[in-house]
């Protein structure tokens, strides 16, 4: 019988995507699902503006948000540092389209996110995502090779597929064309899992008469 999937939309730079991580990989041993991980490579100016034009409100919210990430964080015995700056993960996402094809992933994954989120790795220099790949085993040259080949198409189309679906955020999973986003949704996708049925009834109310 195959096993139902779930698709995973995620980023490095985001921390509530660093510690929802355990939950989701538990999907695969305790709810029998396959987990395709994708990136999507969240674009900051484009959602929260220029620096410049950011309010007092605006970073009070930073603030709050960075001290509850941290609060999950420490439950989980993760290191969550302030982001240093805005970073372009695109190298970072091209890593983990490579270390799925390579059979590193599970390394490289954890690798980027924790050292990332303890300020001992820069997401935008190809020179530091190549080192994670060299060190757990991969070839930073292949690495290269790819980044400077297809990458950036395959990046940008997996990008566009993920918002006609609606993809907006991390972490998002896709189940049965259903989104659920953030880790506090990770219960109810469980739901969905269990009883996949309840999904048409669902969407099916949603549609207009």
């Amino acid at each position: 019988m195959e096993k139902p999937s779930v698709r995973v939309y995620t980023d490095y730079k985001s921390p509530y995507a660093f510690v929802a991580n355990k939950a989701i990989f538990a999907l695969e041993q305790e709810h029998g699902v396959q987990l395709e991980w994708l990136p999507y490579t969240l674009r900051i100016p484009e959602f929260m503006g220029s620096v410049e034009a950011r309010t007092p409100h605006f970073w009070r919210k930073v603030r709050y948000l960075y001290m509850d990430a941290r609060r999950f964080a420490n439950a989980q015995g993760l290191t969550i540092k302030g982001s240093k700056r805005i970073y372009d993960a695109f190298y970072s996402s091209a890593g983990m389209l490579f270390a799925q094809r390579h059979g590193i992933f599970q390394a490289y994954h954890d690798t980027v996110f924790k050292r990332f989120w303890s300020h001992d790795l820069e997401l935008d220099e190809l020179a530091d995502i190549s080192g994670v790949i060299a060190s757990i085993g991969g070839s930073a040259k292949d690495f290269e090779a790819y980044v400077n080949g297809p990458a950036r198409q395959e990046h940008d189309r997996i990008i566009d597929e993920a918002e006609a679906l609606g993809v907006f955020g991390v972490p998002t999973m896709v189940f049965n064309g259903e989104l659920f986003w953030g880790g506090d949704r990770i219960a109810l996708l469980i739901e969905r899992i269990r009883a996949p049925e309840t999904i048409a009834a669902a969407l099916g109310s949603r549609r207009p008469k």
